[in-house]
């Protein structure tokens, strides 16, 4: 049974079908080349997904890790995007931005980061798993 998620909200699923439609360069650019079909370390990240009242360019249920792009549409945004980034981060999400210009002329710093992030997540959980499940203690000799 799927688990459903209240975050994802349905009435948003058209206009982020149509930004998905309308896509930046640079959305495009870090999509074909890290994102897509599970290139970065294995996980599968969406495209414009709808979560609470916003649509979030990049989204990775497994890492409840957003990717913002900031280009021409969020400057002179700065307070809209820190209130909408506040609210997001209160569902439990991680976000991670990337202006535009880091996109086209770094995208292997870009790359590296997004691993970086990744592998942190990755130990902490391990961590959390192995703190509820601990391994059993050795055999002493004899047992």
């Amino acid at each position: 049974m799927q688990r459903k998620f209240n975050y994802y909200n349905k009435e948003n699923k058209t206009f982020a079908k149509q930004l998905r439609k309308n896509s930046t360069l640079s959305e495009i650019i870090l999509w074909t080349n890290v994102l897509k079909a599970k290139r970065l370390k294995g996980y599968a990240f969406r495209r414009q997904r709808p979560i609470d009242k916003y649509v979030v360019d990049f989204f990775c249920k497994e890492l409840k890790l957003i990717i913002e792009l900031d280009g021409e549409t969020h400057m002179y945004k700065e307070e809209q995007d820190k209130s909408r980034e506040n609210k997001i981060k209160n569902l439990g999400f991680s976000i991670i931005r990337f202006k535009d210009k880091e996109i086209y002329e770094e995208l292997e710093k870009v790359k590296m980061k997004l691993e970086n992030w990744i592998e942190n997540y990755e130990k902490k959980f391990l961590k959390k798993i192995i703190f509820m499940f601990p391994p059993p203690a050795p055999l002493r000799e004899g047992e």
